[in-house]
Protein backbone atom coordinates (compact mmCIF):
# COMPACT_ATOMS: atom_id res chain seq x y z
CA UNK A 1 0.00 0.00 0.00
CA UNK A 2 1.09 3.57 -0.50
CA UNK A 3 2.32 5.53 2.52
CA UNK A 4 -0.08 8.04 4.04
CA UNK A 5 1.03 11.19 5.77
CA UNK A 6 0.01 14.39 7.48
CA UNK A 7 1.87 17.61 6.78
CA UNK A 8 2.98 19.98 9.49
CA UNK A 9 4.42 23.46 9.24
CA UNK A 10 6.52 24.73 6.35
CA UNK A 11 9.48 22.68 7.58
CA UNK A 12 9.04 18.99 6.88
CA UNK A 13 7.00 17.81 9.86
CA UNK A 14 5.34 14.93 8.03
CA UNK A 15 4.58 11.65 9.78
CA UNK A 16 4.72 8.84 7.23
CA UNK A 17 2.78 5.60 7.74
CA UNK A 18 3.42 2.49 5.64
CA UNK A 19 0.58 0.01 6.05
CA UNK A 20 1.30 -3.71 6.42
CA UNK A 21 4.91 -3.83 5.24
CA UNK A 22 6.12 -6.98 3.52
CA UNK A 23 8.26 -9.62 5.23
CA UNK A 24 11.04 -8.75 2.78
CA UNK A 25 11.02 -5.07 3.77
CA UNK A 26 10.79 -6.04 7.45
CA UNK A 27 13.92 -8.21 7.08
CA UNK A 28 15.79 -5.60 4.97
CA UNK A 29 15.29 -3.00 7.71
CA UNK A 30 16.41 -5.43 10.44
CA UNK A 31 13.43 -4.49 12.58
CA UNK A 32 13.82 -7.48 14.93
CA UNK A 33 17.25 -6.12 15.98
CA UNK A 34 15.80 -2.70 16.98
CA UNK A 35 15.12 -1.95 20.67
CA UNK A 36 11.59 -2.53 21.97
CA UNK A 37 9.27 -0.13 23.78
CA UNK A 38 5.82 -0.58 25.28
CA UNK A 39 3.25 1.67 26.93
CA UNK A 40 -0.30 1.42 28.26
CA UNK A 41 -3.23 3.49 26.95
CA UNK A 42 -2.98 7.19 27.77
CA UNK A 43 -1.84 10.52 26.37
CA UNK A 44 1.87 11.30 26.09
CA UNK A 45 3.46 14.62 25.05
CA UNK A 46 6.61 14.00 23.01
CA UNK A 47 9.27 16.07 21.26
CA UNK A 48 11.49 14.35 18.69
CA UNK A 49 15.09 15.60 18.60
CA UNK A 50 15.95 13.15 15.82
CA UNK A 51 13.95 11.16 13.29
CA UNK A 52 12.37 7.99 14.66
CA UNK A 53 11.19 4.97 12.72
CA UNK A 54 9.00 2.47 14.54
CA UNK A 55 7.12 -0.72 13.74
CA UNK A 56 4.05 -1.46 15.86
CA UNK A 57 3.75 -5.09 16.90
CA UNK A 58 0.46 -4.32 18.64
CA UNK A 59 -1.60 -1.32 19.62
CA UNK A 60 -3.40 1.67 18.16
CA UNK A 61 -2.24 5.30 18.30
CA UNK A 62 -3.47 8.69 17.11
CA UNK A 63 -0.82 11.43 16.98
CA UNK A 64 -1.75 15.10 17.20
CA UNK A 65 0.90 17.61 16.14
CA UNK A 66 1.24 20.81 18.18
CA UNK A 67 0.70 22.53 14.82
CA UNK A 68 -3.10 22.70 15.05
CA UNK A 69 -3.43 23.01 11.25
CA UNK A 70 -2.06 19.47 10.81
CA UNK A 71 -4.54 16.59 10.77
CA UNK A 72 -4.09 13.80 13.31
CA UNK A 73 -2.31 10.68 12.06
CA UNK A 74 -3.53 7.23 13.12
CA UNK A 75 -1.57 3.98 12.98
CA UNK A 76 -1.81 0.47 14.40
CA UNK A 77 -0.20 -2.97 14.59
CA UNK A 78 1.73 -3.87 11.44
CA UNK A 79 2.41 -0.25 10.45
CA UNK A 80 5.87 1.22 9.88
CA UNK A 81 5.90 4.85 11.02
CA UNK A 82 8.51 7.56 10.42
CA UNK A 83 8.35 10.59 12.70
CA UNK A 84 10.45 13.62 11.70
CA UNK A 85 13.06 15.33 13.83
CA UNK A 86 11.74 18.48 15.51
CA UNK A 87 8.12 17.33 15.79
CA UNK A 88 6.27 18.15 19.02
CA UNK A 89 3.14 16.09 19.40
CA UNK A 90 0.78 14.17 21.67
CA UNK A 91 0.42 10.41 21.34
CA UNK A 92 -3.11 9.29 22.20
CA UNK A 93 -2.55 5.57 22.81
CA UNK A 94 -5.96 3.91 22.44
CA UNK A 95 -4.73 0.30 22.80
CA UNK A 96 -1.52 -0.75 24.59
CA UNK A 97 1.52 -0.41 22.33
CA UNK A 98 4.42 -2.81 21.79
CA UNK A 99 6.85 -1.64 19.14
CA UNK A 100 10.36 -1.81 17.77
CA UNK A 101 12.02 1.56 17.16
CA UNK A 102 15.20 3.26 16.05
CA UNK A 103 16.40 6.84 16.06
CA UNK A 104 18.46 8.20 13.20
CA UNK A 105 21.81 9.59 14.36
CA UNK A 106 21.95 13.38 14.54
CA UNK A 107 24.17 14.92 11.87
CA UNK A 108 27.68 15.58 13.11
CA UNK A 109 28.46 19.25 13.61
CA UNK A 110 30.73 20.63 10.94
CA UNK A 111 34.20 21.46 12.13
CA UNK A 112 36.09 24.56 11.09
CA UNK A 113 38.65 24.05 8.32
CA UNK A 114 42.24 23.54 9.45
CA UNK A 115 44.86 26.01 8.32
Amino acid sequence: MAPSSASGSSTDQTITVEKSISRTRFAELGINSWPKWACPPGKYKLKYNSQQTCHLVRGKVKVYSEDSSSPAVEFCAGDLVTIPSGLSCTWDVMASVDMHYKFEPSPAPSSPPHS
